[in-house]
């Protein structure tokens, strides 16, 4: 079936929103949410129903699913002020209120078949760079490289979801270490393409960027890794979320940050900070060569150019 509606077609056959003929580009999810919503737009549907007929009653928030509504409402040129085609129903649910038309879909001609790329190129080209918004107003970058369950990686420092896969420090974390999943990380506030100028740097804050890429995912379960500062970060999570991560891995992680530590500790952030203003951004600065030693002992050279550049 091809519903339409303004400068919209809802292809059932094709599983394709088009928009003056033209693709538009839908999540599978949000593409059945859609579709549900406009099969139903006799009625007001609840959440529960849309739980129980788009996620099979299995586990999601409800910021998932307003996530969902919210990326249906976008593709479709409506926004939750507005609410011209998807109404809200306050403590009830939602209902589709435009004008639609209907029309049987013609068979599609079956696909060429596609030959098989190598496993390095079908690598490269599974990553896509997505951004979404935090409760504050911050975007956080995120991407995803290969195929199957998610596997997530929570931001830690010195990460750039553009140049991850050409970097000796991380490439082999994305490439290899999951090869039968698909790998989801993102770039914490502050750092790689997410906004720079952010308002709030801290645990909760770090936390709910997590909790913002998650949700716009509709992730339910999965593992979760934290490598050094995403420690911490994967913890609370975890702490907080107990039913959604069903493994959680740390790897080089620590239980407090070096200024709780007591005063020794950190009375000694305070040199290796001064030193970090001066010396940073410059890579062949003797500080350039101790942070590199410090953070990669042991190093190749290319890891400790990558490190500092």
């Amino acid at each position: 079936m091809i519903y339409h509606f303004e400068q919209f077609e809802l292809d059932t056959q094709r599983f394709e929103l088009r928009a003056d003929g033209a693709a538009v580009s839908l999540e599978p999810q949000v593409f059945s949410v859609l579709v549900y919503l406009v099969e139903h737009r006799d009625r007001v549907v609840s959440k529960d129903e849309l739980l129980e007929q788009v996620w099979e009653t299995r586990y999601v928030s409800d910021a998932a699913l307003a996530s969902r509504i919210m990326a249906a409402r976008r593709a479709i040129g409506d926004d939750g002020r507005a609410q011209r085609l998807i109404r809200t129903a306050q403590r009830r649910g939602y209902r589709f209120v435009g004008d639609v038309r209907e029309a049987r879909a013609e068979s599609a001609p079956a696909p060429a078949p596609v030959a098989e790329e190598p496993p390095a190129s079908r690598e490269r080209g599974a990553t896509s760079i997505q951004f979404c918004t935090t409760p504050d107003g911050v975007r956080i970058a995120y991407a995803m490289s290969g195929h199957g369950e998610p596997f997530v990686k929570v931001a830690n420092w010195l990460t750039h979801l553009e140049f991850d896969l050409a970097s000796p420090i991380w490439r082999h974390v994305i490439t290899d270490l999951v090869p039968d999943r698909q790998f989801i990380r993102y770039d914490a506030r502050g750092s790689g393409l997410s906004d720079w100028d952010v308002g709030e740097l801290s645990l909760d804050a770090w936390v709910r960027d997590l909790e913002a890429v998650i949700d716009e995912l509709g992730l339910e379960r999965f593992p979760l890794l934290g490598i050094s500062q995403g420690g911490a970060i994967a913890v609370e999570y975890a702490v907080r979320n107990p039913e959604r991560v069903s493994h959680l891995i740390l790897q080089g992680a620590y239980a407090r940050g070096r200024r709780q530590r007591g005063p020794q500790q950190s009375s000694a952030a305070t040199p290796l900070e001064l030193l970090t203003e001066q010396g940073w951004g410059r890579p062949e600065s003797s500080f350039a060569r101790m942070f590199s030693d410090r953070m990669i002992p042991g190093g190749t050279d290319e890891q400790q150019s990558w490190l500092t550049h």
